[in-house]
């Protein structure tokens, strides 16, 4: 439920920071200030996942996430919003997300037998990725025929459903652990992160993609369907077309067994990617830009069931959320600078442009990555 609603989210702040001001710049920034309190309270959120129980960390996020995007859809519907205050918001929903991540990674081991790891992370995949099929086509239709602060207000009903669904779910309790100071523990995670190589080098691999192409087709790409493939509906079917593609990826995912699970969707990011990025960057028709969204979306889906698979697999259930932390952190510690530069950078070199650097960064990363030994090699427990 909570992924229904962060799947209109983006559509809807988007096109609420654009009808409000008319700047990408102007977006760049509110997403910056949603990203920053998600980069620095990422660590200690890893911390009280392992330190509570995961349930309880993530009720709090769902119900702090409700009520800023509330407060949000209220401001918006009113007319009475300022950029100051939608950023203010949005910096909420940022922290509060960064307690929820690890928490919701590491709970699902406590679930699920070992050997079901890989389905029971497909399978949270598949639900979500229905979800990214929905929420764009219902963020475009709300949008369209209403106004942004809907799309918000949705979100906001999405939490209050997802909370509701956590206080149902029986408590599991933790096995108890000594308890020490939250510096050590931080650093307990990082060395246990930094101790695998096929998983400190990717993760560094995404902090640069995700902060140098990512970040601008986050910023710019909605200014682009906007002005030039036919408005939030263009945008939305890109958007739907990424989220079908990930269902697809899901259905694979669910039975597919690589010895080196990391080699395929890593080979897909060098080609994919980058042509995704490149053809809305050249105005493509949205035809085939879609077809690209497609296979971009069946990729990542793979990717991600099998990292959380050999995250979940190769580190000990007791600093899972630490280390998982360290992982979340690294994908999105350059985002808040690359949101908040993709604005001024483009309206510089221009739009296309700047797209075109994030399609070149992106394969370069990409081939880098599956050049190391460590991470081309890197083979999950036989099961």
């Amino acid at each position: 439920m909570s992924s229904l609603g962060n799947r209109v989210a983006p559509v809807a702040l988007a096109f609420a920071v654009l009808d409000l001001t008319g700047s990408v710049s102007d977006l760049g920034v509110v997403l910056a200030a949603q990203t920053i309190p998600l980069v620095v309270f990422l660590l200690a959120g890893g911390v009280w996942a392992d330190r509570l129980g995961r349930r309880a960390v993530m009720l709090v996020s769902d119900v702090v996430r409700a009520a800023s995007q509330g407060m949000s859809a209220v401001l918006l519907l009113t007319g009475s919003a300022h950029l100051w205050q939608l950023a203010a918001l949005q910096a909420v929903y940022g922290a509060a997300v960064a307690f929820f991540g690890p928490a919701s990674l590491a709970l699902v081991p406590e679930t699920v037998p070992a050997d079901e790891l890989q389905q029971a992370n497909a399978t949270l995949a598949l639900s979500e990725n229905l979800t990214a099929v929905i929420g764009p086509a219902i963020a475009g239709v709300v949008v369209a025929a209403l106004s942004p602060g809907w799309g918000l207000g949705i979100d906001a009903v999405t939490f209050i459903g997802s909370a509701a669904c956590l206080v149902a779910m029986p408590v599991i309790v933790a096995a108890p652990r000594p308890r020490t100071s939250l510096i050590h523990e931080l650093r307990a995670g990082w060395s246990s992160f930094r101790a695998r190589a096929w998983l400190w080098i990717t993760v560094s691999c995404f902090t640069l993609y995700l902060g140098f192409a990512w970040a601008p087709w986050q910023v710019l790409a909605p200014q682009v369907a906007r002005l030039s493939l036919g408005g939030p509906g263009a945008w939305a079917a890109i958007a739907v077309a990424l989220g079908v593609g990930s269902v697809g990826g899901g259905l694979v995912a669910l039975r597919a067994r690589p010895r080196h699970p990391l080699r395929g969707p890593l080979a897909m990011f060098v080609i994919v990617t980058p042509a995704m990025i490149g053809l809305l960057a050249a105005h493509a028709p949205l035809w085939v830009i879609i077809v690209f969204a497609l296979l971009d979306g069946a990729s990542g889906t793979v990717f991600n069931t099998l990292w959380f698979t050999a995250l979940q697999s190769d580190v000990p259930a007791a600093e899972l959320a630490r280390v998982s932390s360290w992982d979340y952190l690294g994908s999105v510690a350059l985002l808040p600078i690359g949101q908040a530069a993709a604005g001024p950078i483009s309206a510089a070199i221009g739009v296309s442009t700047t797209l075109y650097g994030a399609a070149a960064i992106t394969m370069v990363l990409f081939a880098a990555a599956l050049a190391v030994p460590a991470v081309r090699n890197f083979s999950l427990p036989a099961r």
